[in-house]
């Protein structure tokens, strides 16, 4: 008989790095576990009751500890996610593998994100949302045929993200097309377009 297993997963606040580890079902009926970083300096801990799970989280956003009492059925099924009471960010994910090694990934991201904008003293973007979604709008236009050319005739260019805009600059002639991301009007705009044409310098 295959054994179940159910993986959990963190964000290392010593090392930043990500740690995941697999327990089977039997094993967390059972018994108590840790999960450990590599440099030794966190560990998850899951204890059970008999009647629910008690499972202590070292906080790679805030840098805390949260603990979280959770019945046995969120645990050991589906996936589920416990939040960091700080920042309302998820900070441990317990699941199949593979879910929890994507929504690790995306957690390293973020992490990395607030460690750049507490270092510079001020939100990287005006307004988060708005920016990832103009990104995500302007990589569905360059997926497309000719979706971002310049008037050149270039369709090379390079991107600069900064606070409240995109720019678009040629590579071959070094033109540039500034794109707004700080507001719902500038999506709305964006969205409108299937294609850009940044005005070169013929």
């Amino acid at each position: 008989m295959h054994e179940e297993m159910r993986t959990f997963g963190y964000l290392c606040p010593k090392c930043g790095k990500t740690v995941m580890a697999a327990r089977s079902i039997f094993a967390l009926a059972a018994s108590n576990a840790v999960v450990e970083c590599d440099c030794g300096e966190s560990r998850l801990h899951v204890a059970f009751d008999g009647e629910k799970y008690l499972i202590t989280v070292p906080c790679g956003i805030c840098g805390g500890e949260h603990t979280a009492v959770c019945p046995p059925e969120r645990i050991l099924q589906g996936a589920t996610a416990l939040g960091c009471s700080e920042t309302k960010q998820f900070c441990c994910f317990i699941g199949d593998e593979g879910t929890v090694e994507k929504h690790l990934r995306e957690l390293a991201i973020v992490a990395e994100k607030e460690k750049q904008q507490q270092d510079e003293g001020e939100e990287a973007f005006v307004d988060n949302v708005i920016m990832y979604e103009v990104l995500s709008e302007l990589k569905d236009i360059a997926s497309r045929p000719h979706g971002i050319t310049c008037s050149c005739g270039s369709d090379a260019y390079g991107m600069e993200i900064r606070r409240s805009a995109v720019d678009l600059i040629c590579r071959t002639c070094g033109a540039k097309l500034r794109i707004p991301a700080a507001t719902d009007r500038d999506l709305d705009d964006l969205c409108c377009h299937l294609k850009l044409v940044i005005p070169g310098k013929a």
